[in-house]
């Protein structure tokens, strides 16, 4: 590991002397990720996109990209576009980027099962605003919006995330409920 290192602990995830409260996956941690398992998978993850809803906030860095009004993730494995970013509209499974809610006006993008995807592997393990404290996530890593602005602020592409095994078969999440 290195200091430039965004590590999951039981503690939050933790990023250049930060312990940033996060949220979890509903199933936990796990070493063997499948689609709709509601986990976050265990592993060496990199920062792969981040991507903003410029109409809510102003880009948050250099490399950013925006989200516009027909943005999708497939997350269909039987599709040849699983787990890419497509255009609406797709007849296969897909989620929402530009939704109602805050959830994804700022989303780091991870290299999980991509930009080759295994069929059945998990789809979009994205870093992202959580609904609320302690609230699960589909397998996403989610946070505060002023958690997740200064993260955006300061990781570049290829930043690596460091989820440890060792943290498979605790609990389901885990928020950390201190100032950062």
């Amino acid at each position: 590991m290195t200091p430039l290192d965004m590590v999951l602990t039981p503690a939050g995830l933790r990023f250049l002397g930060r312990a940033i409260p996060a949220s979890l996956g509903r199933g936990g941690v796990t070493t063997a990720k499948r689609e709709g398992d509601g986990a976050t998978p265990a592993g060496l993850h990199r920062i792969a996109g981040l991507l903003y809803r410029p109409d809510r906030l102003p880009r948050p860095a250099p490399w950013a990209e925006p989200i516009g009004p027909g943005d999708l993730w497939c997350d269909d494995p039987a599709d040849p576009a699983y787990n890419l970013a497509v255009r609406a509209p797709l007849a296969a499974s897909h989620e929402t980027l530009r939704r109602a809610d805050p959830l994804y006006d700022l989303v780091l993008v991870t290299d999980w099962n991509w930009p080759v995807a295994t069929p059945g592997a998990g789809s979009a393990i994205f870093l992202h605003q959580w609904r609320r404290p302690g609230y699960p996530t589909a397998g996403c890593i989610a946070m505060s919006r002023a958690d997740l602005r200064w993260l955006a602020a300061r990781v570049a592409p290829g930043t690596r995330l460091i989820v440890p095994p060792a943290l498979a078969g605790r609990a389901r999440r885990r928020v950390v409920h201190t100032s950062v």
